[in-house]
C-alpha cells in the first residue's frame, strides 16, 4: 500500500499548491476525503470560526461514513487528477 500513500502525499502537495478558486462543494470533498484518509473514523468536530461552515464540514464527513481510509485516499487522488487534468504517478 506504500504506492497509494505516496500518490496521496503527492496529490496533497498538488492540491495545497493550487491557486485557482474552487467551488465550495469541491473544497468540502477535499476536506472530507483528507480528514477521513488521515484521521479515519476518529475525527472530531471541525473547529473553525463559522458555525455554518463547521456544519457543512461535518455533513461532508458524515456523507463518507461508509468508505475506508484507503478509499478516501483514492477519491482524493481522483479529485486532484480531475481538477488538474494530470495523472499522479
Amino acid at each position: 500500500m506504500q504506492n497509494l500513500d505516496q500518490k496521496f502525499e503527492k496529490a496533497f502537495e498538488i492540491a495545497s499548491a493550487m491557486t485557482q478558486k474552487l467551488p465550495p462543494d469541491t473544497m468540502l470533498k477535499f476536506y472530507a476525503y483528507y480528514k477521513l484518509a488521515t484521521k479515519g473514523k476518529s475525527y472530531s468536530t471541525p473547529s473553525g470560526q463559522s458555525a455554518l461552515r463547521n456544519a457543512f464540514k461535518l455533513n461532508a464527513l458524515f456523507q463518507l461514513n461508509d468508505i475506508s481510509e484507503n478509499e478516501a485516499k483514492e477519491k482524493y487522488i481522483e479529485l486532484v487528477e480531475n481538477i488538474t487534468k494530470q495523472k499522479i504517478l
